[in-house]
């Protein structure tokens, strides 16, 4: 055991229970069978993404253990996801099919009250755990896009209202080549996809190829 870990014990995010693996054999074994790990396409329609994977319905305990990745001040809970991604094979086969992956931003505002973006602590800490996992493939974490306009939360407004506030919120900060390149956008939950998608729209004018949607769950 490191000096980090007897300062900070390691934890189950799930239940708090000690646990050197951060997922403890009882929360797995619960999760598993909750989880949706859906695959759903997109390209057949106007969406700048072409599909969406995720692990979960956003409902019962997934809903409350993601407020308290977000809202709560434990960051740590990231931990426990990606132990609950990386025992998914069919979830890391499909990850590691994209080159680059990169998560939505949040703004300086937001980042300053809450002290950590929770979907790049998974973007970056899922792409470290695919990597180890020698699927004969490497996939790049980046961060792409920034948050320049701190807009109104999109769970307060209507679904029009939702299409509107992104508009003008992103850019991207990259000089790099992504042309041709197949790009994994990481965020927390799916809800309507305004926020996603707008994200995509701008990867897509920086010349990526393909776009895919990963998040925690889908409400």
């Amino acid at each position: 055991m490191n000096f980090i870990d007897i300062l900070y014990p390691p934890v189950c995010g799930f239940c708090g229970k000690l646990d050197k693996n951060r997922l403890c054999k009882k929360c797995k074994i619960r999760l598993k069978n909750q989880s949706a790990c859906k695959i759903e396409s997109y390209k057949d329609t106007s969406s700048y993404f072409d599909e969406h994977i995720y692990l979960f319905q956003y409902d019962g305990e997934i809903r409350d253990i993601i407020i308290k990745y977000k809202f709560e001040d434990k960051p740590y809970i990231y931990e426990s996801f990606v132990k609950f991604i990386e025992n998914n094979e069919k979830i890391c086969n499909q990850i590691v099919k994209y080159d680059i992956i990169t998560p939505v931003p949040i703004s300086q505002k937001r980042y300053k009250e809450r002290g950590y973006n929770q979907s790049d602590l998974l973007a970056i800490n899922i792409a470290k755990s695919i990597n180890k996992k020698d699927l004969n493939k490497a996939i790049s974490y980046k961060k792409t896009l920034v948050k320049i306009k701190d807009n109104q939360p999109q769970s307060t407004l209507s679904q029009e209202e939702r299409v509107k506030n992104v508009i003008g919120v992103y850019e991207a900060k990259t000089k790099e080549n992504f042309t041709g390149k197949k790009v994994l956008l990481v965020d927390d939950i799916f809800t309507t996809g305004n926020t996603v998608n707008e994200c995509s729209r701008i990867l897509k004018n920086i010349g990526v190829k393909s776009i895919g949607i990963f998040t925690i769950a889908k409400d």
